[in-house]
């Protein structure tokens, strides 16, 4: 898969050193996996959450953080939209953000 704004990835590495070899995993997972449906996502990562259009919750660290992403499955993209703590995902709409 093709993984857009990993600005976003990084800066969490950055400032989440918790999170960091989960984000590396799931990253490279990312990368070298080619999802064609949500049901792919969650064979992978079990406690994802699947959303309306296309989006996908990840949790992290034990859902001390979320992460978001948005999945176009035909051209094989994932856009990471949103990382942060659970509070900060509490005051975001995932959904249509």
């Amino acid at each position: 898969m093709d993984l857009i704004n990993e600005l976003i990835i990084d800066k969490a590495k950055r400032e989440h050193a918790d999170a960091r070899k989960w984000l590396t995993n799931w990253r490279h997972e990312v990368k070298s996996g080619n999802w064609e449906n949500p049901d792919e996502v969650r064979k992978r990562f079990t406690r994802a959450s699947i959303l309306p259009n296309n989006r996908v919750v990840f949790r992290v660290k034990g859902n001390r953080y979320r992460l978001v992403v948005q999945i176009d499955y035909r051209k094989g993209i994932v856009v990471v939209v949103f990382f942060g703590t659970h509070p900060e995902y509490d005051e975001f709409n995932a959904k249509e953000t």
